[in-house]
């Protein structure tokens, strides 16, 4: 046998021995990434990810934008925005009422859409109009970090670690079934789509809506849908209000834990329905 063992077959002489296999320990240090993807590669097979999985985990290197990002939790979005409008601004990188104004054209455009989601799943089209532009600018940018490596990162780095394991291994299965390549691109914490959905909750919620067969994050009617089943299932109620202490602006939490998040969605959704 060559002395020159493939990363997938180490971890199967590990998981073979019984008593040696440790679940994947969080890491402080950029240099112990390595050590990190042996065990959750562990972890991913004992959770069914295949051989195509586990080869996009060896492939995968520590994302340095989003060890970055997650070193300075203060630089996130959001954190210094109290006010719903300058949130806005900020993270659209013009006007409040300039991202109003766009999302009410997109939704126009697409209505048959949005109307045809809201009957099925009780979101208004005002709602996720508003998440999809905060998100992609709805579609325009869908990320530059190759998921998988923004996964894994996000995953080992011990403030955000056991949380997001989940996530990792998901980003893992997705690889697995096709539904994205080891090079596929999106946010830096493993965000894909025109939605941004971390991989666990899309292998969760993830639908098809545009009636093809496939439930696809980069198509925009499966990603919408799948939106709105998120919220649905997180327990929206139809037809009911979603401003500021409403039953339905704690389920917009499920979407994104930021409260300037919240109301921003909320802020922009109610001035787009009128």
């Amino acid at each position: 046998m060559s002395r020159r063992f493939t990363f997938a077959a180490m971890m199967c002489l590990g998981l073979a021995a019984a008593g040696t296999v440790q679940a994947a320990q969080c890491i402080t240090s950029q240099g112990a990434f390595g050590a990190y993807k042996q065990g959750l590669a562990a972890d991913a097979q004992r959770a069914g990810v295949g051989q195509r999985g586990l080869q996009a985990l060896q492939g995968a290197n520590l994302s340095g934008i989003t060890w970055k990002f997650e070193s300075n939790p203060s630089s996130q979005t959001g954190t210094l925005h109290g006010d719903p409008a300058t949130f806005l601004a900020k993270r659209s990188g013009g006007s409040a009422q300039g991202f109003i104004n766009q999302a009410k054209s997109k939704l126009g455009k697409n209505a048959r859409t949005f109307a045809a989601i809201e009957q099925r799943y009780g979101v208004p089209g005002s709602v996720l109009v508003t998440i999809w532009g905060l998100e992609t600018s709805w579609g325009g940018y869908l990320g530059k970090t190759p998921i998988i490596d923004g996964a894994v990162t996000l995953a080992s780095y011990c403030r955000r670690h056991p949380r997001f394991e989940r996530d990792a291994i998901a980003a893992l299965n997705l690889a697995d079934r096709g539904i994205i390549n080891s090079g596929e691109r999106g946010g830096p914490s493993g965000e894909l789509g025109h939605m941004q959905f971390l991989a666990g909750n899309w292998v969760r919620f993830g639908v098809d809506g545009n009636g093809d067969g496939r439930a696809d994050p980069y198509n925009a009617v499966d990603a919408l849908a799948s939106a709105a089943n998120l919220l649905r299932q997180n327990g929206w109620r139809p037809g009911q209000p979603f401003g500021p202490g409403t039953a339905n602006a704690g389920v917009l939490a499920a979407w994104n834990d930021s409260g300037n998040y919240q109301r921003a969605i909320a802020y922009a959704a109610e001035r787009i329905a009128n």
